[in-house]
């Protein structure tokens, strides 16, 4: 899934790029076209609004969807990769890690993995641009922001691993007594089956 890792992103900055050139046409028609009573200037800077809103949802669209094949591609690879790992498993091996613990690293770690994928920082990245551009001084402001949120997001992640973890193994139980509740019912049904 090169192609569509390399495209969704690519759509992405173009999708952010259009966004963030809106600012800017909103400032000259209230420069040149207000100020000056300039009707024309107005109506031509609303169109090119327009057109840059049209262009926009285009790209994000096409945007969505690569980044989309490429996710779901991605998940479908490594819970196929996965399974290969765990035939390859010996008896003692799957006893020790556990029924239920693989069954969720198949599912639910592999759909976290996947929607990661399926992410792209490039708003971010372009606003602090285009911020450049308008005005350095306010956008020092605004890079000092980005800057104290990562670090914030990074302090968020440090103290919610080890909770992550707890969710993890009381995650990998219910699926073990879901597990044996479903193959409990299946003993019953053979049961009554047998029975009649």
């Amino acid at each position: 899934y090169v192609k569509e890792s390399f495209c969704a992103p690519l759509f992405k900055l173009l999708e952010a790029s259009f966004e963030l050139i809106v600012p800017l046409v909103i400032a000259a028609i209230i420069d040149k076209g207000i100020a000056n009573g300039n009707t024309t200037y107005i109506l031509s800077r609303c169109g090119i609004l327009v057109l840059l809103a049209i262009v926009g949802m285009v790209a994000a669209i096409t945007a969505q969807y690569f980044a989309a094949k490429a996710a779901t591609g991605f998940g479908r690879g490594l819970r196929s990769a996965l399974y290969q790992k765990i035939q390859t498993l010996s008896f003692n091996e799957l006893d020790n890690l556990g029924t239920s613990s693989l069954i969720t690293r198949m599912t639910n770690d592999t759909n976290t993995v996947q929607n990661g994928v399926n992410r792209s920082p490039f708003i971010v990245f372009g606003a602090m641009i285009m911020a450049f551009f308008i005005d350095a001084k306010c956008a020092l402001i605004f890079l000092a922001a980005i800057v104290l949120l990562s670090i914030v997001i990074f302090l968020i992640m440090a103290y919610t691993t080890p909770g992550y973890k707890k969710v993890q193994s009381n995650l990998d139980s219910v699926t073990l007594i879901t597990r044996e509740n479903y193959e409990g019912a299946r003993v019953i049904r053979a049961f009554t089956d047998e029975a009649n």
